[in-house]
Protein backbone atom coordinates (compact mmCIF):
# COMPACT_ATOMS: atom_id res chain seq x y z
CA UNK A 1 0.00 0.00 0.00
CA UNK A 2 2.83 2.39 0.90
CA UNK A 3 4.75 1.67 -2.29
CA UNK A 4 1.65 2.19 -4.39
CA UNK A 5 1.04 5.57 -2.75
CA UNK A 6 4.64 6.57 -3.37
CA UNK A 7 4.27 5.66 -7.03
CA UNK A 8 1.00 7.49 -7.63
CA UNK A 9 1.49 10.64 -5.53
CA UNK A 10 3.88 12.47 -7.88
CA UNK A 11 1.48 11.81 -10.74
CA UNK A 12 -1.37 13.23 -8.66
CA UNK A 13 0.73 16.31 -7.87
CA UNK A 14 1.50 16.72 -11.57
CA UNK A 15 -2.09 16.31 -12.75
CA UNK A 16 -3.49 18.75 -10.19
CA UNK A 17 -0.69 21.23 -10.94
CA UNK A 18 -1.48 20.98 -14.66
CA UNK A 19 -5.18 21.58 -13.97
CA UNK A 20 -4.39 24.66 -11.87
CA UNK A 21 -2.10 25.96 -14.61
CA UNK A 22 -4.98 25.55 -17.06
CA UNK A 23 -7.36 27.47 -14.77
CA UNK A 24 -4.81 30.28 -14.52
CA UNK A 25 -4.37 30.33 -18.30
CA UNK A 26 -8.11 30.84 -18.70
CA UNK A 27 -8.80 33.24 -15.81
CA UNK A 28 -5.77 35.55 -16.13
CA UNK A 29 -6.24 36.57 -19.80
CA UNK A 30 -9.96 37.06 -19.21
CA UNK A 31 -9.28 39.65 -16.52
CA UNK A 32 -6.12 41.29 -17.81
CA UNK A 33 -6.92 41.37 -21.53
CA UNK A 34 -10.65 40.94 -22.18
CA UNK A 35 -12.08 42.93 -19.26
CA UNK A 36 -9.52 45.72 -19.46
CA UNK A 37 -9.69 46.04 -23.25
CA UNK A 38 -13.50 46.10 -23.11
CA UNK A 39 -13.69 48.78 -20.41
CA UNK A 40 -10.58 50.94 -20.63
CA UNK A 41 -10.29 53.56 -23.36
CA UNK A 42 -6.59 54.58 -23.38
CA UNK A 43 -6.17 58.28 -22.64
CA UNK A 44 -9.92 58.89 -22.23
CA UNK A 45 -10.74 58.99 -18.53
CA UNK A 46 -14.39 59.97 -18.96
CA UNK A 47 -15.18 57.22 -21.47
CA UNK A 48 -13.42 54.68 -19.25
CA UNK A 49 -15.38 55.76 -16.17
CA UNK A 50 -18.64 55.59 -18.11
CA UNK A 51 -17.78 52.10 -19.34
CA UNK A 52 -17.15 50.89 -15.80
CA UNK A 53 -20.43 52.32 -14.53
CA UNK A 54 -22.30 50.78 -17.49
CA UNK A 55 -20.61 47.36 -17.10
CA UNK A 56 -19.87 47.19 -13.40
CA UNK A 57 -20.77 43.48 -13.34
CA UNK A 58 -18.02 42.79 -15.91
CA UNK A 59 -15.53 44.85 -13.92
CA UNK A 60 -16.40 42.92 -10.76
CA UNK A 61 -16.15 39.65 -12.68
CA UNK A 62 -12.59 40.68 -13.53
CA UNK A 63 -11.90 41.05 -9.81
CA UNK A 64 -13.27 37.55 -9.18
CA UNK A 65 -11.18 36.19 -12.04
CA UNK A 66 -8.03 37.76 -10.60
CA UNK A 67 -8.89 36.27 -7.20
CA UNK A 68 -9.19 32.80 -8.73
CA UNK A 69 -5.74 33.30 -10.26
CA UNK A 70 -3.82 34.18 -7.11
CA UNK A 71 -5.60 31.55 -5.00
CA UNK A 72 -4.73 28.92 -7.64
CA UNK A 73 -1.13 30.18 -7.66
CA UNK A 74 -0.74 29.44 -3.94
CA UNK A 75 -1.81 25.81 -4.33
CA UNK A 76 0.12 25.37 -7.58
CA UNK A 77 3.43 26.54 -6.19
CA UNK A 78 3.12 24.15 -3.22
CA UNK A 79 2.65 21.26 -5.65
CA UNK A 80 5.61 22.38 -7.78
CA UNK A 81 7.73 22.49 -4.63
CA UNK A 82 6.76 18.91 -3.75
CA UNK A 83 7.57 17.76 -7.27
CA UNK A 84 10.95 19.51 -7.53
CA UNK A 85 12.45 19.56 -4.03
CA UNK A 86 14.25 16.23 -4.69
CA UNK A 87 16.42 18.14 -7.21
CA UNK A 88 17.43 20.90 -4.78
CA UNK A 89 15.51 21.87 -1.65
CA UNK A 90 17.17 25.30 -1.56
CA UNK A 91 16.37 26.21 -5.15
CA UNK A 92 12.88 24.76 -4.79
CA UNK A 93 12.34 27.15 -1.87
CA UNK A 94 13.54 30.07 -4.01
CA UNK A 95 11.20 28.96 -6.77
CA UNK A 96 8.29 28.70 -4.32
CA UNK A 97 8.90 31.93 -2.40
CA UNK A 98 9.25 34.06 -5.53
CA UNK A 99 5.93 32.80 -6.91
CA UNK A 100 4.25 33.26 -3.52
CA UNK A 101 5.53 36.84 -3.46
CA UNK A 102 3.96 37.32 -6.89
CA UNK A 103 0.63 35.89 -5.69
CA UNK A 104 0.59 38.25 -2.70
CA UNK A 105 1.21 41.21 -4.99
CA UNK A 106 -1.59 40.05 -7.29
CA UNK A 107 -3.98 40.05 -4.35
CA UNK A 108 -2.89 43.45 -3.09
CA UNK A 109 -3.13 44.82 -6.64
CA UNK A 110 -6.90 44.33 -6.54
CA UNK A 111 -7.03 47.25 -4.11
CA UNK A 112 -6.57 49.49 -7.17
CA UNK A 113 -9.81 48.08 -8.63
CA UNK A 114 -11.74 48.55 -5.39
CA UNK A 115 -10.53 52.15 -5.17
CA UNK A 116 -11.93 52.67 -8.68
CA UNK A 117 -15.30 51.33 -7.55
CA UNK A 118 -15.25 53.63 -4.50
CA UNK A 119 -14.45 56.63 -6.68
CA UNK A 120 -17.45 55.88 -8.90
CA UNK A 121 -19.79 54.85 -6.07
CA UNK A 122 -21.50 58.23 -5.84
CA UNK A 123 -20.77 58.42 -2.10
CA UNK A 124 -21.38 61.83 -0.55
CA UNK A 125 -17.77 62.35 0.46
CA UNK A 126 -16.77 62.14 -3.21
CA UNK A 127 -18.63 65.35 -4.03
CA UNK A 128 -15.50 67.33 -3.15
CA UNK A 129 -14.15 66.15 -6.52
CA UNK A 130 -15.38 67.42 -9.85
CA UNK A 131 -16.51 64.66 -12.29
CA UNK A 132 -13.43 65.12 -14.50
CA UNK A 133 -11.21 64.86 -11.42
CA UNK A 134 -12.90 61.61 -10.37
CA UNK A 135 -12.51 60.22 -13.87
CA UNK A 136 -8.82 61.15 -13.94
CA UNK A 137 -8.30 59.36 -10.63
CA UNK A 138 -10.09 56.29 -11.99
CA UNK A 139 -7.70 56.10 -14.93
CA UNK A 140 -4.75 56.70 -12.59
CA UNK A 141 -5.61 53.68 -10.43
CA UNK A 142 -6.30 51.52 -13.49
CA UNK A 143 -2.85 52.43 -14.82
CA UNK A 144 -1.33 51.72 -11.40
CA UNK A 145 -2.75 48.18 -11.66
CA UNK A 146 -0.68 47.66 -14.82
CA UNK A 147 2.52 48.91 -13.20
CA UNK A 148 2.05 46.63 -10.20
CA UNK A 149 1.65 43.78 -12.72
CA UNK A 150 5.04 44.73 -14.18
CA UNK A 151 6.54 44.60 -10.68
CA UNK A 152 5.15 41.17 -9.88
CA UNK A 153 6.37 40.11 -13.30
CA UNK A 154 9.93 40.42 -12.00
CA UNK A 155 9.15 37.94 -9.21
CA UNK A 156 7.54 35.62 -11.75
CA UNK A 157 10.54 35.91 -14.06
CA UNK A 158 12.81 34.75 -11.22
CA UNK A 159 10.40 31.92 -10.43
CA UNK A 160 10.37 30.68 -14.03
CA UNK A 161 14.16 30.87 -14.31
CA UNK A 162 14.67 28.68 -11.22
CA UNK A 163 11.77 26.42 -12.21
CA UNK A 164 13.34 25.94 -15.64
CA UNK A 165 16.68 25.03 -14.09
CA UNK A 166 15.07 22.51 -11.71
CA UNK A 167 13.08 20.93 -14.53
CA UNK A 168 16.21 20.77 -16.70
CA UNK A 169 18.21 19.04 -13.97
CA UNK A 170 15.43 16.82 -12.64
CA UNK A 171 15.80 13.81 -14.92
CA UNK A 172 12.09 13.07 -14.59
CA UNK A 173 10.97 15.93 -16.85
CA UNK A 174 12.27 16.34 -20.42
CA UNK A 175 15.08 18.86 -20.73
CA UNK A 176 13.38 20.89 -23.46
CA UNK A 177 10.69 21.94 -20.96
CA UNK A 178 13.36 23.46 -18.73
CA UNK A 179 14.78 25.41 -21.68
CA UNK A 180 11.33 26.70 -22.68
CA UNK A 181 10.55 27.77 -19.12
CA UNK A 182 13.85 29.64 -18.91
CA UNK A 183 13.01 31.43 -22.16
CA UNK A 184 9.60 32.35 -20.73
CA UNK A 185 11.45 33.76 -17.73
CA UNK A 186 13.46 36.09 -19.96
CA UNK A 187 10.21 37.15 -21.63
CA UNK A 188 8.74 38.36 -18.32
CA UNK A 189 12.00 40.00 -17.25
CA UNK A 190 12.34 41.77 -20.61
CA UNK A 191 8.74 42.96 -20.36
CA UNK A 192 9.13 44.30 -16.82
CA UNK A 193 12.56 45.89 -17.01
CA UNK A 194 11.98 47.02 -20.59
CA UNK A 195 8.89 48.97 -19.49
CA UNK A 196 10.77 50.38 -16.52
CA UNK A 197 13.47 51.74 -18.82
CA UNK A 198 11.81 52.22 -22.22
CA UNK A 199 8.02 52.45 -21.73
CA UNK A 200 7.55 53.73 -25.31
CA UNK A 201 8.19 50.17 -26.54
CA UNK A 202 5.62 48.50 -24.28
CA UNK A 203 3.79 46.84 -27.18
CA UNK A 204 6.99 45.15 -28.37
CA UNK A 205 7.79 43.93 -24.87
CA UNK A 206 4.23 42.64 -24.44
CA UNK A 207 4.50 40.66 -27.68
CA UNK A 208 7.75 39.08 -26.52
CA UNK A 209 6.32 37.93 -23.20
CA UNK A 210 3.14 36.53 -24.77
CA UNK A 211 5.02 34.43 -27.33
CA UNK A 212 7.61 33.09 -24.88
CA UNK A 213 5.05 32.47 -22.13
CA UNK A 214 2.81 30.51 -24.47
CA UNK A 215 5.73 28.37 -25.63
CA UNK A 216 7.11 27.65 -22.18
CA UNK A 217 4.19 27.63 -19.80
CA UNK A 218 1.62 26.00 -22.05
CA UNK A 219 4.08 23.23 -22.95
CA UNK A 220 4.73 22.60 -19.26
CA UNK A 221 1.00 22.72 -18.49
CA UNK A 222 0.07 20.08 -21.04
CA UNK A 223 3.02 17.90 -20.07
CA UNK A 224 1.87 17.95 -16.44
CA UNK A 225 -1.69 17.16 -17.46
CA UNK A 226 -1.06 14.36 -19.94
CA UNK A 227 2.40 12.97 -19.12
CA UNK A 228 3.05 13.90 -15.50
CA UNK A 229 6.47 12.77 -14.29
CA UNK A 230 8.68 9.76 -14.74
CA UNK A 231 7.77 8.13 -11.42
CA UNK A 232 10.77 5.78 -11.25
CA UNK A 233 13.28 8.58 -11.78
CA UNK A 234 11.40 10.82 -9.33
CA UNK A 235 11.64 8.08 -6.69
CA UNK A 236 15.35 7.70 -7.39
CA UNK A 237 15.90 11.44 -6.82
CA UNK A 238 13.86 11.28 -3.63
CA UNK A 239 15.96 8.36 -2.37
CA UNK A 240 19.20 10.12 -3.33
CA UNK A 241 18.20 13.31 -1.53
CA UNK A 242 17.09 11.52 1.66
Amino acid sequence: MTNRTAETSPLVYARVAGLLYLIIFIAAPFSFFFVRSTIIVPGDATATANNIMASEWLFRLGIVSDSVVFLSEIVLVALLYLLLKPVSRTLALVMMSSRLAMAVMQGVNLLNYFVVLMLLSGAGYMTVFQPDQLHALVLLFLNAYEYVALIWGTFFGLHLLVLGYLVLKSGYFPKFLGVLLALASFGYLIDSFGNFLLPQYEEIFASVVVVLALLGELSFTFWLLFKGVNVRKWQERVAASS
